[in-house]
């Protein structure tokens, strides 16, 4: 059996660029899995993806599968003769194998002898097998929106207008999409003419190249990328190349050539934000910036084409750019002249949501909610109460309307030109950090007091309404809402009563819509996303279990037991207590009718063993109460673990089920005792062995 190398290339006009790199790998995928499940191994799979086209090489392919022996079973021997003479079941079993019953053979199991046909299936070719493994791949693909071209009746995410199928030097010939394989491909749309013929699969990627001028590596192509914006822009400063952004400059070309604009030097005056917004989201361009992160009148683009007068170039995105920022100075010069409280009566005529209300509602809502939080953290009220009666303003400005994206920077900037304290101004902007996971957090209390209180009368409003997230609907993004609400908490070590603060945001919802269930769904939601974020930290699902047992809502405490709990699982009492913990919990479960049942007479204590584990119990008592009402976790289960011994001797020596019912009681009220001191911390019974 020998190998070869297979290539595939799918031409298309220009694809999503947004679409292309994830549209190639999952195409990589699905081929490889189709291979896989005919077992035709291979060396490896290189993905290509460039914009008129995505393809694979994979090298080493197996010429075809290996041949296997297929065993069919029959009746039982004792069910297949009968007289010596074959049964109608055996007879129906060897026409269903196409043979004679001599043809059969017996097979022995270890519940008696069976009558079996075996045959040797030859493994198919892999040319033959390819076609329909290629056709499988492109209907499986997730492509959101299919089209229809010319009077075809398939669909794809683009016109598909070539197809390479080579094995070895041979074309797979096949027709997929009203196209016929073939060994052609074609180069770039303006550089290169006519097709270019592929000899073998290993000269795919050399030939496009040097032929053909277009880089149809993707990863390549965006190193190159790289690599010329950091040579172009070194003697101006720092180019911005968001990683999202990169992606799609590599996919809208074949051909990179990066070239350095220039705009005018007055246009600096305008919030660098706007025009780097602009830049970045509608012309693709790479802002420059100094070393102090301050935006430089220069800019670079990525061209897909190698032009003879690269200034002609220049001097065309630059003209493109120019009105962009004379708008956005526009809207800079006249909005700054309106005072953000002036805004607050168009806000009540704006929607939020139609039934919570107006903007103004909203900002209502999130103003007193705040101002609970803000005094529970210590931040300045008065602050706060400014910031969350503003902070939904700049909606309302030109700028925002036209730069959505640029929603609280605005703000600051207007509240920062128009002289409101800087504490205010910076929570307009804060209020909607995190953006995404990994953002930044607010950095004042003001600012975390209202981005919490934004995030969470948001969650209980859309729960109150009904429009409780599923699986694949989000669209007013409560999870990460709730995960910004979690973030805030933890990372910056605020305490937070979510059951509390829950409580005010649903009382300051309109009467209609305060339903008995929203509160809970609400806390529960919450907790489940925090469920995900610490797992994310490596906390271990049955930690998680083990503390949310006990109906806590404090995001902050929650995770300094759970980190308590999980360096606790590699301690020597580990093993110990996790086993008593749940021995003690099934006990108490069949036998302990009333689980509030704590007090010990010390004098109906009978065994040594039972007598140790209470006043190993009682002499830590002090240092547990002090180690819990400090929240220091990692002392509490150190006193804790002092009882793995006792209790060990205790389940050895001492029969609780004992027939003195006033013993027996008295011995479970002691194990119900341990039981609370444990889940006061956790309910370690959750927790598997390690």
């Amino acid at each position: 059996m020998s190998t070869a190398d297979l290539l595939i290339e799918i031409g298309t006009e220009e694809l999503p660029p947004k679409f292309l790199n994830t549209l190639s790998n999952d195409f990589k995928g699905l081929i490889e899995a189709e291979l896989q499940q005919a077992k035709l191994s291979f060396d490896a799979c290189e993905v290509f993806a460039a914009p008129r086209r995505f393809g694979l090489l994979i090298k080493g392919l197996m010429d075809q599968q290996a041949d296997y022996v297929n065993e069919k079973r029959g009746p039982a021997v004792s069910a297949g003769m009968k007289d010596g003479e074959p049964t109608k079941a055996l007879l129906g079993f060897a026409r269903g194998c196409g043979v004679d019953v001599s043809e059969l053979q017996t097979v022995a199991t270890d519940k008696g002898e069976w009558f079996a046909y075996t045959e040797t299936i030859s493994g198919q070719k892999t040319v033959d097998l390819v076609p329909q493994m290629l056709l499988h791949a492109l209907n499986k693909l997730p492509i959101a929106k299919r089209m229809r071209w010319e009077s075809n009746e398939f669909e794809f995410v683009r016109p598909v207008r070539w197809i390479v199928l080579l094995y070895g030097n041979d074309v797979i010939e096949t027709e997929i999409m009203g196209v016929t394989s073939g060994r052609t491909t074609r180069g770039h749309r303006f550089h290169s003419e006519g097709t270019l013929t592929i000899n073998a699969p290993s000269d795919y990627e050399a030939l496009l190249l040097n032929d053909g001028k277009v880089m149809a590596n993707f990863n390549d192509r965006k190193a190159a990328i790289v690599a010329q914006v950091e040579k172009a822009t070194a003697q101006y400063g720092q180019a911005i190349m968001l990683p999202a952004l990169l992606d799609e400059v590599t996919a809208l070309v074949e051909w990179p050539v990066v070239l350095v604009g220039q705009f005018e030097e007055h246009f600096l005056d305008v919030p660098q934000e706007a025009l780097i917004s602009t830049m970045q989201d509608n012309q693709k361009y790479f802002p420059i910036v100094d070393k102090d992160g301050k935006l430089t009148r220069y800019f670079c683009f990525v061209s897909n084409i190698e032009s003879e007068n690269p200034q002609e170039v220049i001097s065309g995105n630059e003209r493109v750019i120019r009105p962009r920022f004379s708008d956005a100075d526009f809207f800079w010069n006249s909005d700054k002249k309106i005072p953000l409280a002036d805004y607050l009566p168009r806000l009540a005529t704006t929607i939020f949501q139609t039934q919570l209300g107006s903007q103004k509602d909203k900002t209502d809502r999130v103003g007193a909610l705040s101002a609970v939080i803000a005094r529970s953290i210590g931040a300045d009220v008065e602050i706060t109460a400014q910031a969350a009666s503003l902070y939904k303003s700049d909606l309302l400005s030109n700028m925002v309307q036209e730069f959505p994206e640029l929603q609280g920077t605005m703000g600051r900037y207007y509240a920062l030109e128009q002289g409101l304290d800087a504490r205010t101004a910076h929570a307009l902007e804060q209020v909607y950090w995190p953006k995404f996971a990994g953002d930044r957090l607010p950095e004042s209390k003001e600012a975390q007091a209202l981005a919490i209180a934004e995030r969470l009368d948001t969650i209980v409003g859309i729960f109150a309404i009904g429009q409780i997230p599923t699986g694949s609907r989000d669209p007013y993004s409560l999870r990460r809402a709730a995960l910004g609400i979690l973030r805030i908490s933890i990372e910056k070590e605020i305490d937070l009563d979510l059951k509390d603060l829950i409580n005010v945001a649903f009382m300051n919802l309109p009467q209609a819509l305060q339903k008995d269930d929203v509160e809970e769904k609400v806390l529960n939601y919450i907790l489940e996303r925090m469920k995900a974020y610490t797992a994310e930290l490596g906390i271990a699902h049955d930690t998680f279990e083990s503390i949310s047992a006990l109906d806590l809502n404090n995001p902050l405490d929650i995770l300094r037991r759970l980190r308590a709990i999980t360096a606790f699982r590699t301690t020597d009492a580990a093993h110990s207590l996790i086993q008593s913990n749940k021995r003690i919990s099934n006990i108490l479960t069949k036998n302990l009718k009333d689980q509030a049942a704590m007090t010990v007479d010390a004098a109906l204590l009978q065994e040594d063993a039972e007598k140790a584990l209470f006043a190993a119990i009682s002499s830590i008592e002090p240092a547990l109460k002090d180690a819990m009402q400090a929240h220091d976790y990692v002392a509490t289960l150190s006193h804790l673990s002092t009882l793995a011994a006792p209790l060990d001797q205790f389940f050895t020596e001492t029969m609780v089920m004992c027939d003195d019912l006033a013993v027996r009681e008295n011995r479970l009220h002691l194990l119900n005792l341990i039981r609370q001191y444990f889940k006061n911390m956790a309910d370690l019974s959750l927790l598997q062995d390690i």
